[in-house]
């Protein structure tokens, strides 16, 4: 429960309202399967505190801009110590945000079942984004062009300011996958040493996709997914719920939190104990909207798994949850050398890669022997090793591993580990 606070003060908040002593009402039902309680604040009136337990989910009243806020976070203390009584029913405001949250998540179903309302309009507005993609995409093209050929010398001075215009102008062409990748841009040419080499290649990467779309009618089903995805275009939930899943137990073994272009992307880590799979599933908020947290770490689901289409297909979404999450259980990672051969496969089949989700398994955290934050890495039995970038919670892995050789969970970028959670002997911990 603990793991789904956004911070450590949220926690301490928690812990002081997780006595009787501050819900005026209090009650837990098993269908549905929900907690709810009154909680007395600074107002005349009591929050209103719900959590559907089914998917840990959460509602309050309250104003905190957490999420969830430290009343959610106190129930749930409350209920774990036995001291919220059993109810047949939710209470009146408990039902009627539980019975909306049913009816949301049923009309994506009705829909997906549901005829377009008019084929031919439908039609007529795809085949109009597809031409103002295509006409973006070709002014992209000549930008690419006017770079090599005058060159990018100044591009650390200028800041490469000239990206924004470009970047603009495929946001109104409706490919906001590109606009995001020549913002980038900016932040590489001012990156420090060796940024011409780093520059070069993005572009270059840029060229590619932009070449991969003009020929998109030719290209293998999962490649073009892929392309698409890059550029862009949108990929209804319903579409990927309606593709095959993959069926198993899956660990929930990190939960990270980073903001892009003014929204908040939650990463959830899974790995499934019999496919050996590993998953990652985003969400996305802006403006402090709640974020999914249905997916606890140190948990294991009994679940559905729809895999986004592409040629790498390590994004997914959970679809039917078949019981409710146990506690994590013994499961295997993979040796580095693993990791990096799986790296390679997803950059062979999606080029535009960035980074992938991994598990290494016994691995020994050694710091750098300067004591600052460059120079870590882990090594596996093997003697493999791997760098950890400095962004990671350095000490607080160090920490935790104690010198001894632990599972850390977290995500490969051009062979350089990015540790998002580490899991020892005694449990799991979120960095």
């Amino acid at each position: 429960m603990l793991a789904a606070a956004p911070d450590a003060a949220s926690v301490a908040a928690g812990r002081k309202l997780s006595g009787p002593a501050s819900w005026t009402e209090t009650g837990a039902s098993a269908s549905p399967h929900a907690l709810w309680g009154l909680c007395a604040g600074s107002g005349k009136k009591p929050y209103q505190t719900v959590i559907d337990l089914a998917v840990l989910a959460f509602k309050c009243s309250c104003p905190s801009r957490k999420f969830p806020c430290k009343h959610s976070l106190g129930l749930l203390l409350l209920w774990s110590s036995g001291n919220v009584p059993d109810q047949d029913a939710p209470s009146a405001f408990a039902a009627e945000w539980l019975e909306a949250r049913e009816k949301r998540a049923a009309r994506p179903a009705a829909a997906a079942g549901a005829a377009p309302a008019d084929p031919a309009a439908a039609a007529r507005r795809t085949a109009r984004r597809g031409e103002q993609v295509s006409g973006g995409v070709a002014d992209l093209d000549l930008w690419l062009r006017d770079q090599a050929r005058t060159g990018i010398a100044g591009a650390d001075h200028a800041g490469y300011a000239l990206t924004e215009p470009v970047a603009a102008r495929l946001v109104d062409a409706q490919a906001p996958g590109l606009a995001g990748a020549v913002r980038q841009l900016s932040s590489v040419a001012a990156s420090g040493d060796g940024w011409p080499g780093r520059l070069l290649e993005d572009l270059a990467l840029l060229r590619l996709l932009v070449v991969a779309h003009q020929r998109l009618d030719s290209l293998p089903a999962d490649l073009a997914a892929t392309v698409r995805t890059r550029i862009g275009y949108p990929v209804r939930t319903e579409d990927v719920l309606a593709g095959t899943p993959v069926r198993d137990r899956w660990d929930v073994l990190a939960l990270h939190d980073s903001t892009e272009d003014r929204l908040t992307v939650r990463r959830v880590h899974l790995r499934g104990t019999a496919s050996g799979r590993s998953v990652l599933v985003l969400s996305f908020g802006a403006r402090q909207q709640p974020l999914d947290a249905s997916l606890v770490p140190g948990t294991t689901l009994d679940a559905d798994v729809h895999l986004y289409p592409g040629s790498a297909a390590v994004r997914g979404i959970v679809g039917t949850r078949y019981a409710e999450p146990d506690m994590l259980g013994d499961a295997a990672g993979e040796s580095i050398a693993d990791a990096v051969a799986r790296w390679a496969g997803a950059v062979a089949a999606d080029p535009w890669t960035t980074e992938i989700p991994v598990v290494l398994d016994a691995v020994t955290v050694l710091p750098s022997g300067g004591g600052g934050t460059t120079g870590w890495r882990v090594v596996d039995p093997s003697g493999t090793t791997l760098p950890v970038h400095a962004s990671s919670s350095l000490w607080v892995l160090l920490a935790v591993a104690g010198g001894h050789p632990v599972t850390v969970v977290g995500d490969l970028e051009h062979h350089t580990l990015h540790a998002r959670s580490v899991r020892t002997v005694d449990g799991l911990v979120t960095l």
